[in-house]
C-alpha cells in the first residue's frame, strides 16, 4: 500500500500567545488536487507554510510526514521502500533541499513575489543554477524552455524584461515557471488568481491543470474562491478561525455544504439592494468622446526621432447621475483603469470629460474643488494606505486640503463620524485613532480606506476593483457597505471590476470594454440579460 505523498497530523501553529492553527489533520496523494478554502485570517496560508518553516516566530507542534516520491519508488517493482521523513522535525540546511525542489509555492502577487532588479528569465534560471547546479547558458535555455512551456507569448524576448514590463497574468506564468523549475511533487498555489480578471483566472487555472496532469504532482490551492475550487480541485478542506470543519470531495462539500460555515460561505453573493435613481437626478460626471493616449518609443533608430502614441481609451462616452452606480466591465487592459484615472483628473485626455459641468485644467489650484468632489478607493487598501500613519492622520489627511475651516475639535467630530458610518467605532476597537493599516484585516482595511474618501464629503466615489483582494464574505460586507452609504448619502459611484456579481449587485448601467472601446453600453437589465456584443456574451459565461 503506498503512503500519501503529504500526511499532516494535529498541525498547531501560534503565535506569542495566540493560536491561530489547531489540530489540522488530513493527507494529500500524488497527483491530488485538494483545495483549502477559507476567509482571510482563517489560518490557510500559514498552514502552507509551515511545511517547510517559512513562519518567522511561530510555535508549531504536530507531524508533518513526507515521504518521498519520484518514478523510480513508484514503479511497480522498486525494492527499495520511499523514505518519510517529519518536515517539522527538519534542521534549515535539510529544509533548504526540500523547498523548491519538492515543495513549491506560487504566491497571490507575482509583483511582490519577483526581484524587481532583475529580468524573470534570469530569476528562472537562478533557482536551476542554485537547486539543479546546472551552468549559466544551460539555466537559461531551461528557463526559456520553462517560460515556454507556460504560455508566455515570445518566451526568448519576454525573459529578457523586467517583472513591470510583463502584464499580471504574464508575471503570474513566470512564477510558476520558477516553480516548476526543478519538477517538485507538491505544488502549493497561494491565492495564484486573485488579483487576475476572469478570462486570465479561467487560463491559469487550465495552465495549472494541464501541468498538474503533465508531470504527475500534487497540488495545495488555497483560496477563498469557490468557483475556482468547483472548477479545478478534486478534494476541498473548508477551514474556520484555524479548524477544519467540513472536508470531502469538491463538487459535493460545495454543493450540498454540512458544516454552518460552509453554508455561509457558499450562500455569499451579494444581494441586489439599490435604490433607483431619479428622473432628474442632475448629471454629476459627463464624458463624449473621451480618448486616453500614451507616448511610446518606436523600436529601431526611429525611434531616436519619433514616438508613436497608444491609445488606452477611445470614443467613451457615458454620463453619471446623482445616486447612480455605473459599472465598467473588462478584462486586463481593457482601459478600465486609464477611464478611471481620466476621470480623477490624474490622466489628461481629450475629448469632453466634465464634472458638474467643469473640465480638469490639470493645474492643482483650479482643479481642487473638483477633487473634493471626486474621490477613489483602490483595489488593495494595504497599498493605497501610508503604513506611516496612524488612523487618524490617514482619514484626516485630506480635509488640510478641502475642510481648511474646520479646527481641531471639528475634524475630530467628523473623522469619528466618519469611521462610525464604515463599521469602525472606538467600542469595537479600543484605541482606534492611534491604531496603524497593519493592524486591521482586509475588509477593515477597506472600510478605513472608504473613510479617508468620505470624510471630505465627495459626491462621486471611483472605485476601482474595491472587492477583488477580498474573500467572499468579507467582500459581501463591503459591497453592503457602499449600497447603505449610497443610500444614506446619495453618493454616485463609477464602479471598476472584472467580476459580474459585484456589477449584479450594484450598477444600475453597465459599460462593457475591450481594447480601449466601449463594446457596450446600457441599464443592467439589458445588458447581462440580453447582451448583443460576443465579448459580453464571453464574460458573462466565465463567470456563470
Amino acid at each position: 500500500m503506498r503512503l500519501p505523498l503529504l500526511q499532516v497530523r494535529d498541525l498547531r501553529i501560534g503565535f506569542q500567545n495566540e493560536d491561530v492553527v489547531r489540530g489540522v489533520s488530513f493527507n494529500l496523494d500524488l497527483g491530488e488536487k485538494l483545495a483549502l478554502v477559507g476567509e482571510s485570517g482563517s489560518g490557510k496560508s500559514v498552514t502552507a507554510l509551515s511545511f517547510v518553516k517559512l513562519l518567522e516566530g511561530a510555535r508549531v507542534s504536530g507531524r508533518v510526514l513526507w515521504t518521498a516520491q519520484d518514478e523510480d519508488t513508484l514503479r511497480p517493482d522498486a525494492t527499495d521502500a520511499p523514505q518519510t521523513l517529519d518536515l517539522i522535525k527538519l534542521k534549515e540546511r535539510e529544509l533548504i533541499k526540500i523547498r523548491g525542489h519538492d515543495i513549491a509555492f506560487v504566491f497571490q502577487e507575482p509583483m511582490t513575489a519577483l526581484n524587481p532588479l532583475y529580468t524573470v528569465g534570469d530569476q528562472v534560471a537562478e533557482v536551476l543554477e542554485v537547486k539543479r547546479g546546472m551552468g549559466r547558458a544551460e539555466a537559461w535555455h531551461e528557463a526559456i524552455e520553462l517560460l515556454s512551456l507556460t504560455g508566455i507569448p515570445e518566451p526568448v524576448r519576454r525573459a529578457s524584461m523586467y517583472p513591470h514590463q510583463l502584464s499580471g497574468g504574464q508575471r503570474q506564468r513566470a512564477m510558476i515557471a520558477m516553480a516548476l523549475a526543478c519538477r517538485p511533487r507538491l505544488l502549493v498555489a497561494d491565492e495564484p488568481t486573485t488579483a487576475l480578471d476572469v478570462s486570465l483566472r479561467a487560463q491559469i487555472l487550465d495552465l495549472l491543470n494541464d501541468l498538474q496532469q503533465r508531470f504527475g504532482m500534487a497540488v495545495l490551492l488555497i483560496t477563498h474562491d469557490l468557483n475556482t475550487v468547483r472548477r479545478f480541485a478534486d478534494q476541498v478542506m473548508v477551514m474556520e478561525k484555524g479548524v477544519i470543519v467540513e472536508q470531502g470531495a469538491a463538487l459535493q462539500v460545495l454543493s450540498y455544504p454540512e458544516h454552518p460555515y460552509t453554508q455561509r460561505l457558499v450562500n455569499s453573493q451579494p444581494p441586489r439592494e439599490v435604490v433607483e435613481v431619479k428622473a432628474n437626478a442632475p448629471i454629476l460626471m459627463q464624458a463624449k468622446d473621451m480618448r486616453v493616449s500614451y507616448p511610446i518609443r518606436r523600436a529601431g533608430w526611429q525611434g531616436w526621432f519619433r514616438g508613436d502614441q497608444f491609445v488606452a481609451v477611445q470614443n467613451a462616452s457615458f454620463h453619471l447621475c446623482a445616486g447612480q452606480t455605473l459599472g465598467v466591465i473588462g478584462e486586463s487592459g481593457s482601459g478600465k483603469t486609464t477611464l478611471a484615472l481620466a476621470a480623477l483628473g490624474l490622466m489628461p485626455s481629450q475629448g469632453l470629460l466634465q464634472i458638474e459641468g467643469k473640465k480638469w485644467t490639470g493645474r492643482s489650484e483650479k482643479d481642487l474643488p473638483l477633487r473634493r468632489l471626486v474621490q477613489v478607493v483602490f483595489q488593495d487598501p494595504f497599498s493605497s494606505l501610508s503604513p506611516r500613519m496612524n488612523v487618524r492622520e490617514l482619514v484626516s489627511e485630506g480635509m488640510a486640503l478641502h475642510a481648511p475651516h474646520l479646527d481641531d475639535l471639528g475634524r475630530l467630530r467628523r473623522i469619528l463620524v466618519t469611521l462610525a458610518a464604515v463599521g469602525l467605532t472606538e467600542t469595537e476597537f479600543p484605541g482606534l485613532l492611534m491604531r496603524y493599516a497593519h493592524e486591521f484585516s482586509g475588509g477593515q482595511r477597506q472600510r478605513l480606506a472608504i473613510a479617508r474618501a468620505l470624510v471630505v464629503e465627495p459626491q462621486v466615489l471611483v472605485l476601482d476593483e474595491p472587492t477583488s483582494a477580498l474573500d467572499a464574505t468579507t467582500q459581501l460586507q463591503v459591497l453592503q457597505l457602499l449600497q447603505k452609504l449610497q443610500r444614506e448619502r446619495g453618493l454616485s459611484y463609477l464602479l471598476i471590476t472584472h467580476d459580474v456579481s459585484v456589477i449584479r449587485a450594484m450598477a444600475h448601467h453597465v459599460m462593457v470594454m475591450q481594447a480601449g472601446q466601449v463594446v457596450e453600453s446600457g441599464a443592467i437589465d439589458q445588458i447581462l440579460n440580453n447582451p448583443k456584443s460576443a465579448y459580453t456574451k464571453i464574460l458573462l459565461e466565465t463567470q456563470a
